[in-house]
């Protein structure tokens, strides 16, 4: 299990396009890819679970990937929250 911690900067935050941008980045994985926000945790996986996480600019998330290409995963997500989440 491998983990990393984001302050999110995208100003809109975990809006619909990054939200459906990172379910289907890990949706190629067989590892599971988890959330955690505000004490939650939430499927990675699927773009409706983000959405209710309701993460905004500024808010503090964790990351933890956990399965056969955990490092791949974590890689791949972290360059996607560091470059913006394609805003």
């Amino acid at each position: 299990m491998v983990s990393k911690e984001f302050t999110i900067n995208n100003e809109l935050g975990m809006h619909m396009r990054p939200a459906s941008l990172l379910s289907q980045m890990a949706a190629k994985y067989q590892s599971n890819i988890i959330v955690k926000h505000n004490g939650k945790d939430f499927n990675a996986k699927s773009v409706m679970l983000l959405m209710t996480a309701l993460i905004k600019c500024g808010s503090q998330i964790e990351v933890v990937c956990d399965g056969p290409d955990e490092e791949a995963a974590l890689a791949e997500i972290t360059a996607f929250i560091d470059s913006g989440m394609g805003d």
